[in-house]
Protein backbone atom coordinates (compact mmCIF):
# COMPACT_ATOMS: atom_id res chain seq x y z
CA UNK A 1 0.00 0.00 0.00
CA UNK A 2 1.27 3.64 -1.15
CA UNK A 3 1.90 5.50 2.21
CA UNK A 4 0.54 9.33 2.70
CA UNK A 5 4.39 9.95 2.68
CA UNK A 6 4.65 9.04 -0.94
CA UNK A 7 1.68 10.57 -2.15
CA UNK A 8 2.13 13.67 -0.65
CA UNK A 9 5.54 13.78 -2.69
CA UNK A 10 4.23 12.52 -5.43
CA UNK A 11 1.48 15.64 -5.62
CA UNK A 12 3.97 18.03 -4.65
CA UNK A 13 6.62 17.09 -7.68
CA UNK A 14 3.48 17.13 -10.20
CA UNK A 15 2.53 20.15 -8.94
CA UNK A 16 5.97 21.78 -9.24
CA UNK A 17 5.89 20.81 -12.95
CA UNK A 18 2.86 23.35 -13.53
CA UNK A 19 3.92 26.72 -15.56
CA UNK A 20 2.00 29.41 -14.13
CA UNK A 21 -0.11 29.50 -17.11
CA UNK A 22 -1.20 26.40 -16.72
CA UNK A 23 -1.81 27.04 -12.43
CA UNK A 24 -4.05 29.75 -13.72
CA UNK A 25 -6.54 27.91 -16.30
CA UNK A 26 -6.52 25.20 -13.90
CA UNK A 27 -7.85 27.35 -11.22
CA UNK A 28 -10.55 28.95 -13.64
CA UNK A 29 -11.60 26.16 -15.16
CA UNK A 30 -11.84 24.78 -11.19
CA UNK A 31 -14.04 28.15 -10.16
CA UNK A 32 -16.16 27.24 -13.07
CA UNK A 33 -17.23 23.88 -12.37
CA UNK A 34 -17.92 25.09 -8.95
CA UNK A 35 -20.58 26.98 -10.39
CA UNK A 36 -22.23 23.85 -11.75
CA UNK A 37 -22.82 22.75 -7.73
CA UNK A 38 -26.33 23.83 -6.22
CA UNK A 39 -24.24 25.23 -3.04
CA UNK A 40 -24.72 29.02 -3.94
CA UNK A 41 -27.72 30.06 -1.47
CA UNK A 42 -25.49 29.99 1.57
CA UNK A 43 -24.12 32.53 3.54
CA UNK A 44 -20.80 31.95 4.63
CA UNK A 45 -18.16 30.76 2.80
CA UNK A 46 -14.65 29.79 3.92
CA UNK A 47 -11.44 30.11 1.46
CA UNK A 48 -8.25 29.31 1.51
CA UNK A 49 -5.45 32.21 0.19
CA UNK A 50 -3.43 30.54 -1.73
CA UNK A 51 0.37 30.04 -1.06
CA UNK A 52 1.94 30.99 -4.09
CA UNK A 53 5.21 29.46 -3.58
CA UNK A 54 3.61 25.96 -3.41
CA UNK A 55 1.71 25.94 -6.58
CA UNK A 56 -1.70 25.77 -5.19
CA UNK A 57 -4.75 26.72 -7.05
CA UNK A 58 -5.81 30.30 -7.43
CA UNK A 59 -8.48 30.97 -5.10
CA UNK A 60 -8.51 34.74 -6.63
CA UNK A 61 -11.63 33.46 -9.29
CA UNK A 62 -13.65 31.99 -6.18
CA UNK A 63 -12.94 35.04 -4.53
CA UNK A 64 -14.94 37.12 -7.24
CA UNK A 65 -17.51 34.76 -7.64
CA UNK A 66 -18.46 34.71 -3.97
CA UNK A 67 -17.80 38.53 -3.66
CA UNK A 68 -19.99 39.11 -7.12
CA UNK A 69 -22.86 36.95 -5.06
CA UNK A 70 -22.35 38.86 -2.33
CA UNK A 71 -21.45 36.50 -0.11
CA UNK A 72 -19.48 36.54 3.36
CA UNK A 73 -16.35 35.21 3.09
CA UNK A 74 -13.98 33.83 5.67
CA UNK A 75 -10.67 33.69 5.66
CA UNK A 76 -7.55 31.74 8.36
CA UNK A 77 -5.05 32.71 10.34
CA UNK A 78 -3.00 29.91 11.44
CA UNK A 79 -1.67 29.22 15.14
CA UNK A 80 1.51 26.87 14.56
CA UNK A 81 1.55 26.22 18.15
CA UNK A 82 -2.27 24.56 18.62
CA UNK A 83 -2.40 23.48 15.09
CA UNK A 84 -5.60 25.76 14.75
CA UNK A 85 -7.58 28.19 12.53
CA UNK A 86 -8.90 31.47 13.23
CA UNK A 87 -11.21 32.83 11.27
CA UNK A 88 -11.86 36.09 10.14
CA UNK A 89 -14.44 38.20 7.48
CA UNK A 90 -12.46 39.45 4.60
CA UNK A 91 -13.75 42.94 4.23
CA UNK A 92 -12.27 45.72 2.02
CA UNK A 93 -10.17 46.82 4.74
CA UNK A 94 -8.79 43.76 5.63
CA UNK A 95 -5.05 44.05 5.59
CA UNK A 96 -3.43 40.45 4.02
CA UNK A 97 0.30 39.49 5.04
CA UNK A 98 2.20 36.36 4.45
CA UNK A 99 3.34 34.95 7.43
CA UNK A 100 6.86 33.26 8.30
CA UNK A 101 6.29 30.01 6.00
CA UNK A 102 4.62 32.11 3.04
CA UNK A 103 0.95 31.71 3.93
CA UNK A 104 -1.02 34.88 2.94
CA UNK A 105 -2.82 35.87 6.31
CA UNK A 106 -4.92 38.23 7.42
CA UNK A 107 -3.26 40.57 9.98
CA UNK A 108 -6.66 41.18 12.47
CA UNK A 109 -10.41 41.91 11.62
CA UNK A 110 -13.44 40.57 12.76
CA UNK A 111 -13.62 37.37 13.97
CA UNK A 112 -16.14 34.04 12.53
CA UNK A 113 -17.18 31.89 14.61
CA UNK A 114 -16.56 28.31 12.96
CA UNK A 115 -20.33 27.57 13.39
CA UNK A 116 -21.65 30.43 11.12
CA UNK A 117 -19.16 28.39 8.30
CA UNK A 118 -21.50 26.90 6.33
CA UNK A 119 -19.00 25.85 2.84
CA UNK A 120 -15.26 24.90 3.27
CA UNK A 121 -13.00 25.25 0.34
CA UNK A 122 -10.72 23.06 1.31
CA UNK A 123 -6.94 22.94 -0.05
CA UNK A 124 -5.23 19.41 -0.73
CA UNK A 125 -2.84 17.62 -2.54
CA UNK A 126 -4.76 14.85 -3.49
CA UNK A 127 -7.93 12.82 -2.80
CA UNK A 128 -9.52 9.65 -2.86
CA UNK A 129 -12.67 7.88 -4.54
CA UNK A 130 -14.40 7.98 -0.94
CA UNK A 131 -13.45 11.58 0.04
CA UNK A 132 -10.19 11.61 1.87
CA UNK A 133 -7.78 14.45 1.30
CA UNK A 134 -4.05 14.43 1.66
CA UNK A 135 -2.70 18.16 2.60
CA UNK A 136 0.60 18.62 4.15
CA UNK A 137 0.72 17.03 6.77
CA UNK A 138 0.04 19.15 9.85
CA UNK A 139 -3.79 18.64 10.54
CA UNK A 140 -4.89 21.89 10.62
CA UNK A 141 -8.12 21.60 8.58
CA UNK A 142 -8.75 18.31 9.98
CA UNK A 143 -8.83 20.31 13.17
CA UNK A 144 -10.77 22.86 11.81
CA UNK A 145 -13.37 20.97 10.11
CA UNK A 146 -13.77 19.06 13.01
CA UNK A 147 -15.23 21.90 14.70
CA UNK A 148 -17.53 23.43 11.80
CA UNK A 149 -21.23 22.12 12.01
CA UNK A 150 -21.71 19.05 10.97
CA UNK A 151 -23.86 19.96 7.93
CA UNK A 152 -21.07 22.44 6.55
CA UNK A 153 -20.63 21.48 2.98
CA UNK A 154 -16.69 20.31 2.57
CA UNK A 155 -15.17 20.99 -1.09
CA UNK A 156 -12.13 20.25 -2.13
CA UNK A 157 -9.55 21.58 -4.69
CA UNK A 158 -7.44 19.88 -6.82
CA UNK A 159 -5.87 20.19 -10.25
CA UNK A 160 -5.63 16.65 -10.23
CA UNK A 161 -7.98 13.41 -10.50
CA UNK A 162 -8.71 11.69 -8.19
CA UNK A 163 -5.81 8.53 -6.93
CA UNK A 164 -7.95 4.78 -7.77
CA UNK A 165 -6.04 3.75 -3.94
CA UNK A 166 -7.83 4.28 -1.24
CA UNK A 167 -5.49 6.76 1.35
CA UNK A 168 -4.68 5.16 5.36
CA UNK A 169 -7.16 7.65 7.48
CA UNK A 170 -6.86 8.30 10.84
CA UNK A 171 -9.37 8.51 12.97
CA UNK A 172 -9.08 12.92 13.06
CA UNK A 173 -9.38 12.58 9.44
CA UNK A 174 -12.66 14.16 8.00
CA UNK A 175 -13.86 13.47 4.99
CA UNK A 176 -14.45 15.52 1.96
CA UNK A 177 -17.86 15.77 0.35
CA UNK A 178 -16.81 16.85 -3.03
CA UNK A 179 -13.87 17.04 -4.87
CA UNK A 180 -13.55 19.81 -7.93
CA UNK A 181 -11.18 19.47 -10.53
CA UNK A 182 -10.76 21.26 -14.03
CA UNK A 183 -13.01 18.34 -15.19
CA UNK A 184 -15.23 16.64 -12.74
CA UNK A 185 -16.97 17.34 -10.05
CA UNK A 186 -16.57 14.24 -7.59
CA UNK A 187 -19.40 13.78 -4.28
CA UNK A 188 -18.80 11.50 -1.69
Amino acid sequence: MVTKLELRQKYKNLRKELTEDAIEDLSLEIANKLLELEIWDYEFYHVFLSIASLKEINTDFLLSILSGKDKNIVISKSDFETRSLQNFLLTDGTKIKLNKYNIPEPVDGIEINNSKIEVVFVPLLACDKNGNRIGYGKGFYDNFLASCKPETIKIGLSFFELEDAVFPVLESDIALDYCVTPQNIYKF
